[in-house]
């Protein structure tokens, strides 16, 4: 179990790197927009993407 998740702790760090790596300045301005959004909206989204990503990795494995 700790290989798993080793491995996606490496996945995540990979796709976070793709972003700033290919387009740092657009990667700049997502960041600056990201400051200007409420807390509660910022929640919802993360909450949002955490049900996708538990949804989407139940139906792959």
């Amino acid at each position: 179990m700790l290989v798993e998740i080793l491995t996606a702790v490496c996945l995540v760090l990979v796709l976070e790197g793709i972003f700033p790596f290919l387009n740092p300045e657009g990667y700049k301005r997502a960041l600056r927009a990201m400051l200007e959004v409420d807390s509660e909206r910022m929640r919802i989204v993360g909450l949002c993407s955490m049900i996708a990503g538990v949804v989407l990795l139940t139906l792959v494995r």
